[in-house]
């Protein structure tokens, strides 16, 4: 970048722009000078506005959960209050076509990108690029180092707090098994971390940090390990299959990324543990949803992935007009989970089917 501002001036600008900083800018200071550009740059647009921005929603996966905040962000970019154009990529190929997104992007003069990292550690100097070329935000997994403006989505570690409060009302002790995709994503740590205190009834502290192969026994239960993938979804089926094997006794199970849950689901009913293993679930798959209706889960936390598209699309639209209202002061709009139950299925399925529809229309 051409210009590095001192962090004296970092706090006055952001001062006078009346928006907080993320906690990046005061632990990286290259962050704090590239939040600073972004904002400079805000401030320029309100005395002269985007006429029409052109800004992209980019997941960290190929998911219907993506295709829902798909649906969001399209809806949003044609209401009469926002009126933009917009663009969804979904990265198929991990970490490497994520990153030529964004490039691309970036290459192609967008305005604002609302990005899922993959891996954000990793991501540092790509997500740097972004900012220092157009404005960055964050969804569903956060960046906190990065120099994304804000973060919009759960709280991840409240969110697994919900599902181990599940598992914990339904299963009372007894052996249990973890699955997700990948530990590197910021959202699947805290996801997991949350699940563990909320399972072992543990007072609630997001900094605690359980090693994944480190068999935990405590208040009557027995985590026996976390068990990944990296999207592979034969090397996950897989998974669960061995560790079910390995202990016939398995009590309870969690799935932390939408198809671990929706796997387990299909062991569950392959090797018939209907009620003998049970499922704590994460996120919103079909059968998941069947399963919980025919009441042999016991219930998922799920996101708002389209609110999560439309908000993304809604702010940088805010940005392109020299408007920052939308974000407070911590930089993070929180967008909560909520626990589906059977009671509740039926209701939540028949909103998720017209949300997925939308998506797969939109263009």
């Amino acid at each position: 970048m051409n210009k590095l501002i001192s962090l004296a001036a970092l706090t006055v600008l952001g001062s006078t722009l009346g928006f907080g900083f993320a906690a990046s800018s005061a632990t990286n200071p290259v962050a704090g000078d590239l939040i600073a550009l972004q904002k400079e740059r805000i401030a320029a647009y309100k005395a002269a506005p985007k006429k029409r921005p052109h800004v992209a929603f980019v997941s960290n996966g190929v998911a219907d959960f993506w295709t829902i905040a798909k649906a969001g962000a399209i809806a949003a970019g044609k209401s009469k209050e926002i009126d933009c154009d917009v663009t969804v990529e979904f990265p198929g190929g991990g970490l490497g076509d994520q990153k030529r997104m964004l490039e691309d992007l970036v290459i192609k003069g967008i305005d604002g990108i609302s990005v899922s990292p993959i891996d954000p550690t990793n991501q540092a100097e790509v997500l740097s690029m972004v900012a220092e070329k157009a404005l960055l935000i964050t969804n569903d997994s956060d960046a906190p180092k990065a120099p994304r403006l804000c973060y919009i989505g759960m709280d991840n570690y409240d969110a697994g707090l919900l599902c181990g409060k599940l598992g914990r009302e339904g299963c009372k002790g007894g052996k249990v098994a973890i699955f997700i995709g990948r530990l590197e994503q910021d959202n699947a740590k805290r996801r997991r971390q949350g699940f563990i205190d909320g399972l072992l009834g543990r007072t609630p502290d997001a900094t605690r940090y359980d090693e994944p192969n480190t068999v935990i026994n405590e208040a009557g239960y027995t985590i026996v390990g976390t068990w990944t993938d990296s999207f592979d979804r034969a090397k996950a089926k897989a998974n669960i299959e061995d560790v079910m094997i390995k202990n016939p006794d398995l009590a309870l199970v969690t799935g932390l990324f939408e198809y671990n849950s929706t796997l387990a689901v299909e062991v569950i009913k392959q090797n018939n543990k209907q009620g003998k293993v049970q499922l704590a679930a994460f996120d919103e798959g079909a059968d998941v949803i069947a399963a919980i209706k025919e009441g042999f889960v016991l219930g998922t936390v799920v996101q708002d992935p389209y609110g999560y598209g439309f908000e993304s699309v809604k702010v940088l639209n805010a940005f392109c007009k020299g408007d920052m209202s939308l974000v407070p002061a911590n930089g993070i709009i929180s967008i909560p989970a909520k626990v589906i139950k059977k009671e509740n299925a039926e209701a939540f399925w028949k909103d998720l089917k017209a949300k997925i529809k939308a998506g797969k229309d939109a263009k």
